[in-house]
């Protein structure tokens, strides 16, 4: 028998065998690298931007100005999504490029495939006619012009309200709100009761507020 022959063939066969364990490790490494780096890239933003104040446009018309201490954009995720941690507020344009509604949060989110802002916290809106808007959850959809909420809302201006369930048009001057209550001006220096009686008691003399409460209505139309 020729033992050195088999000898020959024995060591070929081990490094033969080496080579191919190594070969195979190496792929499998680099393939879970590769893995790992797509997984790492589909959470981290294409871009991040610090003290932003910038003008965003649709089909060439400038249709609002934002403003925030940070911008991350994350084109990866599902749905994509810009996001502003540290606060946003936005000035909205008419087609004059006149300013014609405030918006101020603590966190925004705007699903840019659906056109949809999510503002949240503590979120402030004034119209031109000088009325605001307070609530904490806050949706603007650019495709169908509606700003609403299902959250509480307050209403200062002319007139008081607070209530559920809003929605209004994108100039917040054509809205709707359920559930709600508020406070009416109301003509006059007697209560109703006032002038219905000539009663001398101190509590049918008081001054009246010039207001009337509306409770617990279905719902306010406001234009």
């Amino acid at each position: 028998m020729n033992y050195r022959s088999t000898y020959k063939f024995s060591i070929i066969a081990v490094v033969s065998t080496a080579f191919m364990l190594f070969i195979n490790t190496a792929c499998q490494s680099n393939s879970e690298k590769e893995y790992k780096d797509i997984g790492i890239r589909d959470s981290l933003p294409i871009l991040k931007s610090v003290g932003v104040s910038t003008l965003i446009s649709d089909s060439g018309i400038i249709q609002y100005k934002i403003i925030s201490e940070d911008w991350f954009i994350y084109d990866k995720k599902d749905p994509s999504y810009w996001s502003f941690e540290k606060g946003l507020f936005i000035e909205k344009y008419d087609k004059n490029y006149k300013v014609e509604t405030f918006i101020s949060c603590d966190t925004a989110y705007y699903f840019d495939k659906k056109k949809l802002w999510e503002l949240r916290g503590r979120v402030f809106v004034k119209n031109l006619r000088g009325e605001s808007f307070k609530t904490t959850l806050l949706y603007w959809d650019q495709v169908s012009h509606e700003i609403y909420s299902d959250h509480y809302m307050q209403i200062n201006g002319e007139n008081k309200l607070d209530g559920y369930n809003f929605r209004s048009n994108e100039q917040m001057t054509d809205y709707k709100i359920y559930s709600s209550k508020g406070d009416f001006p109301f003509k006059g220096d007697k209560t109703p009761e006032n002038n219905a009686s000539d009663s001398t008691s101190s509590q049918n003399n008081k001054p009246y507020n010039d207001t009337t409460i509306i409770n617990k209505s279905s719902s306010i139309h406001h234009k």
